[in-house]
């Protein structure tokens, strides 16, 4: 048989996501792995959708998105953020979050580029960098508190540096940054050409009256960064896959120059829906209390349990300690307890590329109160 290439991420395997779902199926287990919602988004939502299609809304969207989303994208960005982008140039409307942190990656990073991120990450980063043959560059954030030694992830700077990536809330620690953690890194890349890359699909997911600082908000910081967001997080529909990135016009202008020949443009009928349902701006201000309560619930009904509970600053995910229940490694224990408890979780070592393992796991609270209270009913007697 003739010998064929491998792939350039050959040694990429499948991801514990879909690892951890599929054995969550195959014992019948409650899916608290995965991040998705398992309740239906606003019918109001899905009323647009279903009027832009019968409206004949069907064929091509501009390579950028629908004017009227972006229009939205941008005064949803004032309001909360004070920070202005120009809603046809500095806009532009993606196949979800991911292709947008992909299409950023592939403009800027060349080989042998730095490019720094913070583990615990979202796993698509590094190998991205990866593909486009920059260097990762890693600084470990650790339980139980997860913050950054700013002088360490200065260590890290060098004249080959061209990004770092934020993750903010971060997925899946649920820290958020504080103000100190904006000027340490104001002061990092101050003189530099250094970009950033902005992951804030979680913008809207805040607790306890806590205040998510984008990276727009700081002129410093904006004039270099590339801020992406998800729809699927803020509407519940992340099977739509419909997200953004808002950047400088000099920076929109590259990325775009990828973005076109990657996915050209974004589901039309969805993207006018969006517009619509935008309009409102409660639908998207009130997100913050509406996954407080369950949070605040899954951690009441896990109190009395030997889980530890970390903070959840934001995101929809729960980080529980477990080395009072078990000495097994992360990925061992949320197997068996996706087989012997049916509950599936995901183990924090996954989001490391050393597989650190501090026996924490991750919950999905995006759920149902049904789905919620099943799952606290098989942890509770572990």
């Amino acid at each position: 048989m003739i010998q064929l290439p491998l792939s350039k991420l050959s040694n990429i395997g499948t991801t514990i996501f879909s690892q951890m779902t599929q054995l969550a199926n195959e014992n019948e287990a409650i899916n608290l792995s995965q991040g998705f919602p398992d309740f239906m988004p606003d019918a109001e939502l899905l009323n647009y959708v279903d009027h832009f299609i019968k409206k004949g809304f069907n064929q091509y969207a501009p390579m950028g998105g629908m004017i009227g989303l972006k229009e939205e994208i941008a005064r949803k960005i004032e309001n909360s953020h004070q920070a202005i982008y120009h809603p046809d140039t500095e806009i532009t409307v993606t196949s979800g979050g991911t292709q947008a942190i992909f299409t950023t990656i592939a403009t800027f990073v060349k080989k042998e580029d730095e490019v720094i991120i913070f583990e615990p990450a979202y796993d698509c980063y590094e190998p991205t960098v990866e593909l486009f043959g920059g260097v990762v560059k890693r600084f470990e954030m650790k339980a139980p508190d997860y913050e950054i030694d700013w002088n360490a992830v200065k260590n890290l700077v060098s004249d080959k540096t061209k990004m770092i990536i934020l993750n903010n809330p971060n997925n899946p620690s649920g820290r958020i940054l504080k103000e100190k953690d904006i000027q340490e890194l104001i002061n990092i890349v101050k003189g530099t050409s250094i970009l950033i890359l902005s992951d804030e699909v979680y913008e809207n997911i805040v607790f306890d009256g806590k205040q998510h600082l984008s990276i727009c908000k700081y002129p410093e910081l904006k004039e270099r960064s590339l801020l992406v967001a998800s729809f699927g997080k803020l509407f519940h529909v992340t099977g739509w896959k419909v997200g953004y990135c808002a950047a400088p016009k000099n920076l929109t202008d590259e990325f775009r120059k990828i973005h076109q020949f990657n996915v050209f443009s974004v589901n039309t009928p969805i993207q006018m829906a969006l517009a619509e349902y935008m309009k409102n701006d409660e639908h998207y201000t009130q997100l913050n209390q509406f996954f407080q309560e369950k949070r605040d619930f899954l951690r009441q009904g896990l109190a009395t349990t030997s889980f530890e509970l970390l903070d959840c600053e934001g995101t929809y995910f729960q980080a529980l300690k477990y080395d009072k229940i078990s000495d097994k490694n992360d990925f061992d224990f949320a197997s068996e307890l996706t087989i012997n408890h049916k509950v599936a979780s995901v183990p924090f070592s996954s989001f490391y590329k050393n597989k650190l393992n501090e026996h924490v796991i991750r919950l999905c609270f995006a759920k149902k109160q049904e789905t919620l209270e099943k799952a606290l009913e098989n942890l509770s007697k572990i």
